[in-house]
């Protein structure tokens, strides 16, 4: 199995999709990668030599400084400071509703969670 920024990437998939399981390496980012490293988007991971693999381990560390764990320190301590000095962010995150503007009055599920359904009000006897 490949190791690459203290992540075991899988043997079997795409070295392009296998490199999206690093935190901060998305699509884009891996695509990229291949291309200036001339690596063929159609390997496995499984089917790339080990310079290669140690040439990918260069360029990451030389263009993408911040990966996984530093990353998620440095994003969990940003949201963490506006929380402490309690701007409208900082409010909205500790509400878990949306950060960035969206409507909550019929969407907003994924951040607001389950629904929950409300009992009918009983109707007044005439």
């Amino acid at each position: 199995m490949a190791r690459i920024a203290g992540i075991n990437i899988p043997k079997e998939k795409r070295f392009v999709i296998a490199l999206t399981y690093i935190y901060g390496i998305g699509r884009t980012s891996a695509e990229n990668i291949c291309k200036k490293l001339k690596i063929d988007v159609k390997l496995r991971t499984h089917q790339i030599s080990e310079e290669k693999l140690a040439q990918v381990r260069s360029f990451l560390e030389k263009e993408y400084p911040v990966l996984e764990g530093d990353l998620r320190r440095k994003i969990s301590s940003s949201i963490k400071r506006l929380i402490d000095i309690s701007c409208y962010r900082g409010i909205r995150h500790v509400k878990k509703l949306p950060v960035r503007g969206q409507r909550t009055h019929t969407n907003a599920r994924t951040r607001k969670g389950k629904g929950v359904a409300i009992a009918n009000k009983k109707k007044a006897v005439k």
